[in-house]
């Protein structure tokens, strides 16, 4: 490679283009003044929206998705109107400079941008392809030592997917708006991402639990070695038969396996079992030690990466991934997007080095450890996510340049690396089974178990976490007492334990990732925005770190699954995302792959164009309905939620009744919607509407209502008579003639939230009178500012202009005095300046940042804070619903953000040409030769592929 930048007639500079405008400054750095970095700010063109297409297409064949589906699958692409100007700017540089270097990311996503460069910018000079792994010197030096052509294959994968995309949201979104509820969306991820939380939701809704019973006590040996040392053991058999424990119950309460294998012990039997054995001679039966191995895990992929950090940092999927882009773009690990496990042979290096030197050399074994990957894609799987550098920097080495969440995230990417060239741990597991015959005569056994580690090895560096809680006594590490078959033992606190069977477990972020992974659906670098986006259509709500199912992700899964049910079959959607795979390896044609998937194929019978042209009625009725008992069934509504229970024959008239209609409170899960829980919320529904008599001095009927937000009162204020209307003044146009009357101002009626000591069924219309009377005048202060008493949100509170005192109690809303008031605010403000109110919450202390986290209600809402960093309670979740760990992960997804880009001041002036006069040129240009990519024009072209084994294409033409 040349050491040094070919110059030329003109400025002899280079033009190296990256995606993201935070790697401009350290490349730059790297390169020299023989090199002009920019940044294409990521994709330059998309896709437009139809509406946005020029007029003569709007009816022709690209009307529908800016896709010509008639004609081999050609896109129409626009540049981002926000990104004209980036591309005159590019230009510009483009003309000033003798070679283009296209250093966009090296997936498909990064090939693409790579070519709708080419594809815009037209360049007449050279161009060559490179990418980074990582922001080092040493990286770019290796980069520009292995220049390369655009890979076509890539590019035709992302914009097979994108048209992909467009084609499924297109086709079925405006389904589930036309019979669910407008503002919905299908996709090809999201859609199967929502059917696994419903499906689990719906496990647990059918979920029967069992009780069962078993055994636990104390032991130790009476004499020798280790006497009086105790270890707990617990009843593994009854007269040789296995006693049945959580995982012998099906998801229906019932027993599995042979019954004539297991005993099943109630309480009663329990419990004589172990009055039973209060004076039994225990003693060992069996004694067993087992060598114990364990291997670390390999180093981070994208999804793995994800999942442990929601696990250990308790971050989300899309805080994880902005943290890391951040650390990548920065130059301390590799990128963060990738399928691979393995590693280059210098990280190896450095791994194993630093084990070394940390851990000492019995912590490395003998030879590299080497990990094999899962993707048959190796076009995109590079490496695995690692420290950067061809030595690693420790995590104290680089802590004072990180903030909290970024240097959390690259400790946990430096010991999961180093910890994946180290040694096994080694060690080992005793198991003792230990008996006694009751007074019954019956026989019980007892075990054990036990685990010693006696070397370490990878441990010291690292371990993974899981995702659910080991069933009891599998994991214990620690260590029997020293014991041999026959020792008699003293048995003590022998006791009978129940217990019950639990749901599945509802999807975390890092378990659903997990899944997502596991099935092959999507592409980890995606899973972030899949779930930001299953949450954002309110198909999915977090509740500490589950994610619960809204009833509209019910409706739009059973929609689906009943009219597209292939296009949310787990296998099917994994096959899609191998289809795409074979195209980024050059095994199949993009056009033929999207026509079998749109029209339908011989393999493939049905496409989805037939499917959609013959989807025949759908009964949107019983797509929102969801039976909960015999009588009462949950539906779907534009407004939320509700309950409801159809009208009856009135045997008096023979007329048949209104139905009974209840709201769902939002914060109810479905699985917490129980028979018992729907007939509640009915009882509640048949007081809905009810009237408590008349207002004394207004004459108003006054009602409660069962409202979306909780029970209310309102007043009900008659709609004007024909004689009220007929005496409103008439106004005249300026030729004399008379306006038509005005429809009056409707007079706002008082509403005010019943308390909390107060139902719908029981309010009185006293109750109703002294609510609606709030808000109170208590009077006014020595300068005249007057003093109210109102209920809030958050409870009630002392108002005077712009100070807000909280209140102990809601019967103050009625029984404190102005004098009491005056003595309220003569103590001082506690909190800040400008509000006196307590926080909402007190959330404990952040992990991450170790300072104390608060709710606090903020002009525009409930907030969560830390004292510097401020996030708003999310919209569909109350304040009572945060948790600290959710709370941490909410200031973390914030924090990751950033502070807001200040906006750069307007000048007219041309900004000077950057100098960096004095710096070296860390990477040349290698000799002219290559031009730009044939494919151009704004529609893409469709020369067809040969069939697979075909010699790879060119990217870069001449």
């Amino acid at each position: 490679m040349p050491t040094k930048a070919t110059q030329s007639p003109g400025t002899g500079k280079s033009l190296l283009i990256v995606e993201s405008p935070s790697k401009v400054k350290t490349i730059a750095g790297y390169l020299g003044d023989a090199y002009e970095v920019e940044s294409s700010m990521g994709h330059i063109r998309d896709l437009p929206q139809p509406s946005e297409l020029p007029a003569e297409l709007k009816k022709g064949p690209y009307g529908k998705f800016a896709v010509d589906v008639e004609h081999g699958f050609e896109p129409y692409y626009v540049v981002n109107p926000d990104k004209k100007k980036k591309v005159t700017e590019l230009k510009r540089k483009l003309k000033e400079a003798d070679a283009l270097y296209l250093a966009t990311d090296g997936d498909r996503e990064g090939e693409a941008i790579a070519w709708h460069l080419l594809e815009v910018l037209k360049p007449k000079v050279p161009v060559y392809r490179l990418t980074f792994p990582e922001i080092t010197r040493e990286a770019i030096e290796r980069a520009f030592g292995e220049l390369r052509e655009l890979d076509q294959d890539l590019v035709d994968a992302q914009e097979t997917r994108r048209i992909l995309d467009r084609l499924y949201g297109y086709e079925i979104s405006p389904v589930l708006w036309r019979k669910i509820a407008s503002g919905l969306s299908a996709g090809r991820v999201q859609s199967v991402a929502t059917r696994l939380v419903v499906e689990r939701e719906r496990q647990r809704m059918a979920f029967v639990p069992a009780d069962y019973w078993d055994l636990s006590g104390t032991f130790a040996r009476t004499d020798g070695e280790d006497a009086g040392t105790a270890f707990s053991a617990r009843l593994s058999t009854v007269d040789g038969k296995r006693v049945a424990g959580g995982r012998d119950f099906g998801d229906d309460g019932v027993l599995k396996g042979a019954a004539g294998k297991l005993v099943h012990l109630d309480e009663t039997a329990a419990r004589d079992l172990a009055a039973g054995l209060e004076d039994a001679a225990f003693a060992v039966r069996s004694l067993e030690t087992k060598p114990y191995t364990r291997r670390p895990a390999a180093p981070f992929t994208t999804s793995t990466l994800q999942q442990e950090a929601a696990r250990k940092l308790r971050f989300t999927s899309r805080t994880t991934m902005q943290v890391a882009q951040k650390l990548y773009e920065n130059g301390y690990i590799t990128y963060m997007r990738t399928d691979s496990v393995a590693l280059s042979d210098q990280a190896v290096s450095a791994a194993r080095r630093q084990a070394a030197e940390l851990y000492g050399s019995d912590s490395v074994p003998g030879s590299p450890r080497v990990y094999s990957s899962k993707s048959k894609n190796a076009q995109e799987a590079h490496e695995a996510v690692r420290p950067a550098g061809d030595s690693f920097r420790t995590p104290n080495q680089v802590r004072g340049e990180l903030s909290a969440d970024a240097y959390r995230l690259y400790e946990l990417i430096w010991k999961r690396t180093v910890a994946s060239q180290m040694a096994d741990a080694k060690g080992s597991t005793a198991t003792v089974r230990l008996g006694a015959t009751s007074s019954s005569g019956r026989d019980a056994e007892f075990s054990a178990s036990g685990t010693v580690i006696t070397f370490r090895g990878f441990l010291a560096a690292y371990e993974e976490g899981r995702d659910e809680e080991p069933a009891e006594g599998k994991d214990g590490d620690k260590r029997l007492p020293r014991m041999a078959e026959g020792d008699r033992l003293e048995a003590t606190d022998v006791a009978a334990d129940g217990h019950r069977t639990s749901p599945p477990p509802r999807y975390t972020e890092a378990s659903l990732v997990k899944v997502l992974d596991e099935l092959g659906i999507g592409r980890p670098s995606t899973y972030a925005a899949v779930i930001s986006t299953i949450m954002d259509r309110g198909y999915v709500r977090v509740r500490g770190s589950a994610l619960i199912p809204s009833w509209t992700a019910f409706s739009v899964v059973r929609l689906l699954e009943e009219h597209f049910s292939d296009y949310v079959d787990y296998d099917f959607t994994a096959e899609m995302e191998e289809g795409l795979d074979r195209i980024a390896r050059g095994e199949e044609d993009s056009t033929d792959w999207l026509q079998d998937f749109y029209f339908g194929s011989q393999e493939h019978e049905n496409g989805l164009k037939p499917i959609v042209d013959d989807l025949g009625e759908i009964d949107a009725r019983a797509v929102n309905s969801i039976p909960v008992t015999d009588t009462i069934t949950l539906r779907v509504g534009k407004f939320g939620p509700y309950l409801e229970v159809a009208g009856a024959v009135d045997p008096g008239t023979g007329e048949i009744t209104e139905p009974i209609r209840a709201n769902v409170p939002e914060d109810l899960a479905p699985d917490e919607l129980t028979p018992e829980k729907a007939r509640e919320l009915i009882e509640t529904g048949k007081a809905d509407g009810r009237e408590l008599g008349r207002d004394p001095g207004t004459g108003r009927a006054i009602i409660a209502k069962d409202g979306r937000y909780g029970p209310y009162v309102t007043e009900v204020i008659p709609e004007p008579t024909a004689e009220e209307l007929a005496a409103q003044p008439v106004e005249y146009y300026k030729n004399g003639k008379p306006k038509p009357p005005k429809k009056p101002v409707k007079e706002k009626p008082r509403t005010g939230s019943l308390l909390s000591s107060m139902t719908l069924q029981d309010v009185t219309l006293e109750d109703a009178l002294k609510i609606l009377s709030l808000p109170r005048t208590l009077g006014t202060d020595a300068e005249g500012n007057e003093i109210t008493v109102q209920n809030g949100r958050f409870g009630p509170y002392l108002k005077k202009g712009s100070d807000s005192r909280s209140l102990q109690s809601e019967e103050q809303l009625f029984t404190i005095t102005l004098e009491e008031a005056l003595q309220i605010y003569a103590q001082p403000k506690q909190r800040g300046r400008g509000t006196a109110k307590p926080p909402l919450a007190d959330l404990g202390t952040d992990q991450i940042t170790e300072r104390p986290m608060v709710i606090k209600d903020g002009r525009f809402g409930p907030y969560i804070t830390d004292g510097e960093t401020n996030v708003t309670v999310p919209r569909g979740e109350t304040v009572e619903q945060i948790t600290p760990a959710r709370a941490s992960q909410l200031l973390a997804e914030k924090r990751a953000q950033g502070p807001a880009p200040k906006r750069a001041a307007r000048s007219t002036a041309k900004a000077p040409a950057k100098s960096a006069a004095g710096k070296s040129s860390a990477a040349g240009k290698p000799a002219a030769g290559k031009s730009s990519a044939a494919k151009s024009g704004t529609r893409k072209s469709t020369t067809k592929k040969p069939a697979a084994g075909r010699p790879a294409r060119a990217g870069t033409k001449g």
